[in-house]
C-alpha cells in the first residue's frame, strides 16, 4: 500500500501471552515497543493510527498478523494503546493512514482465512474440504501455546480477489460466515 491509503474500523490490543514470542515477520513481539498486527499491510509499513472518539493519534510499524475478529483492522501492542487511551476499555474506532511503505516489498498475495483450530485433524478435514470446493486451500501453523493451524484458501494477485473468493466461500459454505481476507505471502 502506497502512503495516504486509509482504512475505518475497530483498533484493539494484544500483550500478554504475546509477550517475547515471534510475530509473523520473525521479530520478538515487545508489547512495550510501537508496533502492530495487520491482516494484509507488508511488514515494516508505518501507520499513523487515528482514535475518532478522543483525537489522539501514535505511529506504529507492522510486525504481524491479525487482528482475526471481523471488524478489527488493527491489533495494536500496549505501548500503542496506551498512547490513544486504550487499555481499559480495549478497543477504540479508528482510522489507520499508511505514512511510510517499506522499500522492495514482495508483490502481495492473499488468501482467505475460513478456520483456526488447536486441533490438527479438524484443520486438515476443513483444508480438504475448502480443497474440493475452491481448487487450493493449505494448512499454515501459528506456534504459540497452545499452537493454532490456521486453514487459508486460494492465492489471488489482489485484495479484491480474495475479497470475492470470500464472498464464494460464504456463499456456497454458509458456516464459514467469519472467514476473512489475510495477506499470504509473508506467512
Amino acid at each position: 500500500m502506497r502512503p495516504g491509503y486509509t482504512e475505518r474500523g475497530v483498533a484493539s490490543w494484544y500483550g500478554h501471552p504475546y509477550h517475547g514470542r515471534p510475530a509473523a515477520d520473525g521479530e520478538i513481539y515487545d508489547m512495550d515497543k510501537m508496533t502492530a498486527a495487520h491482516r494484509t499491510l507488508p511488514f515494516n509499513t508505518w501507520v499513523r493510527v487515528y482514535d475518532l472518539d478522543n483525537r489522539k493519534t501514535t505511529e506504529v510499524r507492522i510486525i504481524d498478523r491479525g487482528p482475526f475478529i471481523n471488524g478489527r483492522v488493527i491489533d495494536l501492542s500496549r505501548a500503542a494503546a496506551r498512547e490513544l487511551e486504550m487499555i481499559g476499555p480495549g478497543t477504540a474506532r479508528v482510522r489507520i493512514e499508511v505514512i511510510r511503505a517499506p522499500e522492495g516489498a514482495p508483490v502481495p498475495v492473499y488468501g482467505v482465512q475460513v478456520g483456526a483450530f488447536r486441533d490438527k485433524a479438524n484443520a486438515d478435514r476443513l483444508r480438504t474440504e475448502m480443497e474440493t470446493g475452491f481448487g487450493s486451500a493449505r494448512m499454515v501453523l501459528r506456534s504459540g501455546n497452545p499452537p493454532t493451524w490456521r486453514v487459508l484458501v486460494g492465492s489471488e494477485p489482489t485484495e479484491e480477489g480474495a475479497s470475492e473468493l470470500a464472498a464464494r466461500i460464504r456463499d456456497k459454505s454458509p458456516q464459514q460466515t467469519t472467514c476473512f481476507v489475510v495477506r499470504i505471502d509473508s506467512l
